[in-house]
């Protein structure tokens, strides 16, 4: 399983030619790109290999970022047989074979790296029968994932291992890939300088994806260098990283939630397109919308829950894609709107009240009396029907007897709230006056 690979470049008489982006792995740790913090200086497996050691890990970042590269580096830099299985395409017999090798090379001294790519797709007894072999060093479990170890691995396969967060390659780590194609190749890309920027940008982080454009670029025959529109005829521009029912889906509602919430309209906008272009549910976002207009803006600006309601039923009536610019138009309202988050606050700790206070009984006065013997024994006796009072309000008690008067709701001294806190103010007075207390 870790048979001797060809020369770059080449082809063996068993194997054929093979991808740039095969040829172009870094052969040493120190050619890894994008990696620094990890790799690095002060970095965790750059202070693991100094020291001639290596803990179990669980590499976490997107795709074609480099988690296989630096795992069968990791084995060569520390001695390791290196053993690869996908979790696709693997099973428990596979993994009842790839243990028996290890234990065996264990028994004359020999450790093994056991690198599983995509390791969130075992389930979860799979996951469980790793730990036996962790715990007692028959392998070094080297796992790869893209999804948020949090949710898709096991708690307790989990902390025996070191999380290791991967970041998508940057600008600067794109463009020393395709300076290495270049130099592999023995010629550079045909392309102007906004065209490279623009290819740089469809390939959002992913290495090897950027160096799949580039070999096709490279065998493209053209008299003149390709500008961004020629590029984008001549390769397919790529989908953004973007799934519906995994941890990207959460981060990006979030991160519109929180733009609106700051009053960052563009920034808004630049999150729901980024849903909107990752074939995010529009309906899905409005309930987010409905829910921000509510929970974060209130009665500062009543009109804000109608807004986002209409965007709803706008999309309904037109669909894509004129009924996102409705949704749009919400996320712009809801993000200048004043904020108040007085309601949710005050519904929270009324909530608390009640658990606390259990089943205590209304007040009698406020209590309808259907029956004679209700009315007998005190139901609606002493109230006061606040119509009547000259003020058109009565300020009797409606806490429960025993239960001391509670100031859940306070209101924020912005948009149409502040008038709503000069009526509870003006309530708050007349309720002091008729009770005697401000005499």
């Amino acid at each position: 399983m870790n048979a001797k690979r060809p020369a770059a470049g080449g082809a063996s008489l068993f194997q054929g030619p093979r991808p740039l982006a095969d040829r172009l792995r870094p052969a040493t740790i120190a050619d890894v790109v994008g990696q620094d913090h990890l790799l690095r200086g002060e970095g965790p497996l750059a202070r693991m290999l100094a020291q001639g050691r290596l803990a179990s890990l669980i590499l976490w970042g997107p795709p074609g970022c480099g988690k296989t590269t630096i795992a069968r580096l990791l084995a060569q830099s520390v001695d390791l047989e290196f053993v690869q299985l996908s979790a696709v395409f693997s099973g428990v017999a596979d993994l009842r074979k790839v243990f028996a090798e290890a234990r065996d090379r264990h028994a004359v001294g020999r450790g093994t790296l056991l690198f599983i790519d995509e390791i969130h797709r075992f389930n979860r007894s799979q996951q469980d029968g790793f730990l036996p072999y962790v715990e007692d060093g028959t392998v070094t479990l080297v796992g790869a994932t893209t999804e948020n170890p949090s949710f898709e691995i096991n708690g307790a396969l989990l902390s025996r291992c070191q999380v290791l967060v991967l970041k998508r390659l940057d600008e600067a780590a794109l463009e020393a890939l395709l300076q290495r194609a270049e130099a592999a190749e023995g010629k550079s890309l045909a392309l102007t300088a906004d065209a490279r920027a623009a290819l740089i940008a469809m390939a959002d982080g992913d290495g090897r994806y950027l160096l799949n454009l580039a070999e096709e670029l490279l065998a493209f025959k053209h008299d003149q260098p390709l500008d961004t529109a020629a590029l984008t005829l001549a390769v397919q521009k790529r989908a953004p990283l973007y799934d519906k029912a995994q941890e990207g889906h959460y981060n990006l509602i979030s991160a519109l939630h929180k733009s609106l919430r700051g009053s960052d309209v563009d920034a808004g906008l630049y999150w729901l397109a980024r849903m909107l272009a990752g074939g995010e549910e529009p309906l899905y976002i409005v309930r987010r919308l409905v829910r921000f207009a509510v929970e974060d803006i209130g009665l500062a600006d009543p009109e804000a829950v109608h807004q986002a309601l209409a965007a709803k039923d706008v999309y309904d009536f037109l669909g894509s894609p004129e009924g996102e610019l409705a949704i749009a138009q919400a996320v712009i309202y809801l993000a200048t709107a004043p904020k108040s988050n007085a309601a949710y606050v005050a519904f929270g700790a009324a909530n608390r009240a009640a658990k606390e206070t259990g089943s205590l009984m209304p007040p009698l006065h406020i209590l309808n009396a259907p029956t004679r013997l209700m009315k007998d024994i005190g139901y609606g006796k002493g109230y006061e029907y606040d119509h009547d009072a000259e003020e058109g309000f009565s300020g009797q008690n409606y806490f429960p007897d025993g239960m001391a008067r509670r100031n859940f709701y306070r209101p924020v001294e912005r948009g149409f709230e502040r008038e709503v806190a000069k009526r509870l103010a003006y309530w708050a007075k007349l309720r002091k006056e008729k009770s005697g207390e401000g005499e």
